[in-house]
């Protein structure tokens, strides 16, 4: 990860990723499950009668919530359409390449415009040359291109 950011960004980067490190340092030196508590060594110790067993009621009866995960199922859906466009893309892209290797290849064949001459150009682009059979009346573009009336005399 570090090599894709930017020079002019690696100090902000460096100092997230030490922070983000420390944190997970903190979180990880913590045990899964909190320890036990020993309620004898409390009964023994606290001179109320009651009052431990009361805390100890009111702390086994204490349930956490735990969040139910909404959006998971979303993002799976999600994550499939995305695939799909991936796949889509990466076949059109390999056409583009295999398209523009063949372009390429076809250019490779032609002689460099600078040593051709009339003849190799009409050769190598025959629907561009120069046609004395079908002359272009100028401005030589398609729309301008109609034949011309044919006068009976």
């Amino acid at each position: 990860m570090a090599e894709k950011v930017s020079e002019s960004q690696r100090p902000m980067f460096n100092a997230f990723k030490l922070k983000s490190d420390q944190y997970l340092r903190r979180v990880m030196a913590n045990p899964e499950k909190p320890p036990a508590i020993d309620w004898a060594y409390y009964q023994a110790r606290v001179a109320v009668p009651g009052l431990v067993e009361s805390f100890k009621k009111q702390y086994e009866a204490l349930k956490v919530p735990y969040p139910v995960d909404k959006v998971t199922g979303q993002v799976d859906a999600q994550e499939k359409e995305t695939e799909i466009i991936i796949k889509e893309f990466i076949a059109q892209s390999n056409r583009r390449v295999a398209e523009a290797e063949t372009e390429l290849k076809k250019w490779s064949t032609v002689l460099p415009f600078g040593q051709m001459t009339m003849e190799d150009f009409a050769e190598a682009f025959p629907e561009q040359a120069w046609n004395a059979d079908k002359p272009t009346y100028w401005p030589h573009d398609e729309a301008s291109q109609q034949p011309p009336a044919k006068v009976e005399h």
